[in-house]
């Protein structure tokens, strides 16, 4: 057998690209923050044209900061997504100030609506469907909302560890998108398990709640940093596989990679059409480039990025 040079690594062997996890990663996207997203170049050089970039709204994050990333972003022709955590803003006449910045500096038309990582508000909303409620999106115009979906559930809203708060909340979701003029999906936190994640789905319809689901994937990371951040985001059941992997030694120092959930919910959307998980959404939480280079790998033509397209 040949060795290698010193100091050059062997290339990874090709990926075969499944037909049914091309198709199902179709129009991902992806979640950034403003300093993850400084570190990269050229976002054209990673993600297809057109990609769908959530901007994550961290507390004390200037909203400055927000916009400027915003319009970077939107400049390199990608459809920009900004968060409006309700707990981190003030009052009515702050939202429609982000809402009239992102519109007039960065031409952005859609959002996605949470109650935010914080206990205690820092002014009058605590809730997305108050923020919902003031109408300030319905008149900018947005064209799209999203709300946020919980398929382990959320014990900020269900301490006792039931749904019922959850599924309330969904239910006037439902309502509101019969409402609005603006197109509403659902874009749950990141699950490590597709049989959870089905059912979860499976029982919505049964409940009439038929806003299109865009799973969230946690993308490729060391083992450690996705452990810390499942914890810290109250990932529920499925953060058992993260526990199994951990005490297998061979694993143990190997970076996770979501191919078995991508390719299990895949799978299950080819044999069943109407699986209302419509997109997924990749969590980067080992890094952005990292994660795009992991759908380019795995996505055929679903991920060729927009630099590289013919």
């Amino acid at each position: 057998m040949a060795l290698l040079p010193f100091g050059k690594k062997k290339e990874a062997d090709p990926v075969e690209v499944k037909p049914e996890v091309e198709a199902f990663l179709n129009g991902y996207s992806i979640e950034v923050m403003p300093r993850t997203a400084a570190k990269v170049e050229d976002f054209r050089d990673l993600l297809p044209a057109g990609t769908r970039v959530y901007i994550a709204h961290i507390e004390g994050t200037p909203i400055d900061e927000m916009v400027d990333t915003a319009k970077r972003i939107a400049g390199e022709g990608f459809d920009v997504m900004p968060h409006f955590p309700a707990r981190i803003i003030k009052d009515e006449a702050t939202l429609a100030d982000w809402i009239a910045r992102y519109q007039g500096e960065a031409n952005v038309n859609q959002a996605l609506l949470l109650a935010g990582g914080v206990d205690k508000p820092h002014g009058d909303f605590h809730s997305s469907m108050q923020l919902l409620e003031t109408g300030q999106f319905d008149k900018a115009g947005f064209k799209r909302l999203h709300v946020a979906g919980h398929p382990e559930g959320n014990k900020d809203i269900d301490p006792d560890g039931s749904t019922k708060n959850v599924l309330d909340a969904l239910g006037w979701k439902q309502a509101f998108s019969q409402r609005t003029d603006a197109q509403m999906a659902l874009a749950t936190q990141f699950c490590f398990e597709s049989g959870p994640v089905i059912e979860w789905a499976n029982g919505l319809k049964e409940q009439g709640i038929d806003i299109p689901v865009h799973i969230g994937i946690a993308g490729p990371a060391k083992l450690q940093t996705l452990i810390k951040f499942s914890i810290a985001c109250g990932v529920g059941a499925s953060l058992r596989v993260l526990q199994r992997r951990a005490k297998d030694v061979t694993k143990l120092l190997l970076p996770f990679e979501p191919e078995e959930i991508i390719s299990e919910l895949a799978a299950h959307k080819a044999a069943n059409p109407d699986f209302n998980i419509e997109k997924v959404h990749f969590f980067p939480l080992g890094g952005i480039k990292t994660n795009a280079n992991w759908a380019i790998n795995h996505g055929g033509s679903s991920a060729v990025p927009a630099n590289q397209a013919k």
